[in-house]
């Protein structure tokens, strides 16, 4: 029989008398000088061995799976463990913290997402690390046009009251969200875990329209998605015609959601390619008073084919540096600032440098010096590149996004159609049409709903250990989820709760100001334009606010005594 394995531990390829010997050597090396001195020797057919020879470590095991000697210290995730006296059946907190997601690589993917809290702190409602000084208390938050992957609200009340909907409750809250039913929760649900009117309205904030929907594969986020997606059956990668099928179908939906936005019947929605990110928003919202689109991030050949297409855009954030920039000349009357600034100027127009007239005369004086044969001239293209190096430097980034307005969105829609770059040619996502995500019904969409469970959980709080209640949203949460969920928590936890949001990056620059918003737009003029958006009239009273984080977004909410504060 087998010597019994030690924990944690798989040496492999060990016949039982070295496992004996493995043992034994492993047991001295724990014990103190003194008591190693005065252990058993070897068995017979053991060679001595000196005891200031290093241990032979087994080339077959696992770094992660090795021995480790004594005051060697633990990995972090088994510190975070409870003490042995807490309740064995309540799941730590870091464990809480965890995603609910079952594809692994999913969550290895966004590491910069979840590394603000994976270190225990005094106060629970925050994260280790604080991007920024929270804000004074509201009571109402930003808007933020960001698509969250992921929600984890934290309270002191338990969150049983969402867990195990009834059929009856799930239908109903299906058909509020179809009819775009108005809730009215009373400030404080005393049992909520008796509320139907909470637990519908819960599962009518859940619910999202989604094209396409091909269950087998995760269509959000597409960015960075083709390690989740290879390996995934996909019979349209190599049947051009299955392909052209797809996009006549998603061409229509696209086209069915942009008309519906136009009606003011839909108030946004996002399309989601592999390379960039568009947000359609409807007349009303934002601030803006007319229709807008905002895409990004782009590139200098993405810009390059709407100025063809006649489609015409600004770059709000490239004006707004260069905005800086003019300020400061005015203060510093420099020339080498001013030379600066006109450089950055051909650039932040986002406009193609024009070629200068006198390039060629530009070399002139090499024949005046009689050389010209010697020094090689740069050709057309390279003094092109060079100055169109400053453009496409901020490719890929945030100060790339593109702004669309009023007409030019219904030419941005028919070029985005006809774009043949929107889909991949190559790669695991080859053929796969752009995601679409609404929060209302549109033809060829599929109705979706957000993954929640609830979590009794311990936290540490100075020295002790207290019980913690937690909710987990996970899918493409869209701004109008998030205020009603709010909402929604605002009643059911007594005006105390806090929330970490997880961001898809990508999306974060949406919350940037657009080019001469109107801040004041008349309350009553929107609740009369939009009517019947499918949204509740407090988040689109929120929604039509001109945004204010920036680049930035929302990483930490709280809500205390019914006021909010946060962190972007």
């Amino acid at each position: 029989m087998a010597a019994p394995a030690v924990p944690g531990y798989s040496p492999g390829f060990k016949k039982p008398p070295a496992m004996l010997r493995l043992k034994r050597k492993r047991l001295r090396r724990s014990e103190p000088p003194a008591a190693a001195a005065a252990s058993a020797p070897p068995p017979c057919g053991a060679a001595p061995r000196a005891a200031s020879a290093p241990a032979r470590r087994n080339p077959f095991s696992s770094l992660d799976n090795a021995p480790r000697a004594a005051g060697t210290p633990q990995p972090p995730e088994r510190a975070r463990r409870p003490p042995a006296g807490g309740n064995p059946s309540a799941a730590s907190f870091w464990q809480l913290l965890e995603a609910v997601c079952e594809d692994e690589p999913a969550r290895r993917a966004e590491p910069s997402e979840r590394s603000d809290i994976l270190t225990p702190t005094d106060d629970l409602h925050l994260p280790v690390a604080v991007p920024q000084v929270p804000s004074s208390p509201r009571h109402e938050f930003p808007a933020d046009w960001s698509i969250k992957t992921r929600l984890l609200f934290t309270s002191s009340q338990p969150f049983t009251w969402a867990e195990h909907l009834k059929a009856q409750e799930e239908a109903q809250g299906f058909a509020q969200h179809c009819r775009a039913t108005e809730t009215n929760l009373p400030q404080s649900v005393q049992e909520p875990k008796l509320s139907t009117e909470l637990r519908c309205a819960f599962q009518q904030s859940l619910v999202y329209w989604l094209h396409p929907s091909l269950p087998w594969l995760q269509l959000f986020p597409r960015i960075g998605a083709d390690r989740k997606i290879a390996g995934k059956a996909s019979p349209w990668s190599q049947d051009e015609a299955l392909q052209q099928v797809l996009m006549s179908d998603w061409s229509v939906s696209f086209t069915s959601l942009y008309n519906l936005l136009k009606a003011k019947l839909c108030p946004y929605f996002y399309v989601c390619t592999y390379q960039f990110t568009v947000l359609f928003r409807a007349a009303g919202l934002a601030g803006s008073d007319v229709i807008t689109a905002v895409i990004s991030p782009t590139t200098r050949g993405l810009r390059e084919a709407m100025r063809n297409e006649g489609i015409e855009f600004s770059l709000p954030l490239v004006e707004e540096c260069r905005t800086r920039k003019q300020k400061k000349s005015e203060v510093n009357l420099e020339t080498e600032v001013a030379n600066s600034l006109e450089v950055g100027n051909s650039m932040e127009d986002g406009e193609e440098p024009a070629p200068s007239d006198d390039d060629d005369e530009s070399f002139s004086w090499l024949e005046e010096m009689g050389v010209q044969d010697k020094v090689k001239k740069p050709d057309a293209i390279s003094i092109k590149l060079r100055k169109e190096k400053h453009e496409v430097q901020m490719d890929h980034k945030p100060e790339s996004l593109a702004l669309v307005k009023g007409t030019n969105t219904f030419t941005l829609l028919n070029f985005l159609i006809n774009c043949k770059s929107l889909v991949a040619a190559a790669g695991p996502q080859t053929g796969l049409p752009p995601t679409l995500l609404s929060p209302v019904a549109f033809r060829g969409g599929t109705m979706q709903t957000l993954k929640a469970r609830s979590i009794n959980a311990k936290a540490r709080v100075h020295l002790a250990y207290e019980d913690i209640f937690g909710l987990e949203i996970v899918g493409p949460v869209m701004p109008h989820s998030l205020h009603s969920l709010t909402m929604l928590l605002k009643s059911a936890q007594r005006g105390a709760f806090s929330a970490v949001l997880y961001t898809h990056e990508p999306t974060a620059v949406f919350n940037t100001g657009l080019d001469n918003a109107s801040p004041a737009l008349n309350k009553e003029t929107i609740h009369k334009d939009l009517p019947t958006c499918g949204l509740q009239p407090k988040t689109l009273d929120q929604l039509s606010q001109c945004p204010t984080l920036g680049k930035s977004s929302i990483r930490f909410l709280e809500m205390k005594d019914y006021a909010y504060t946060w962190k972007s």
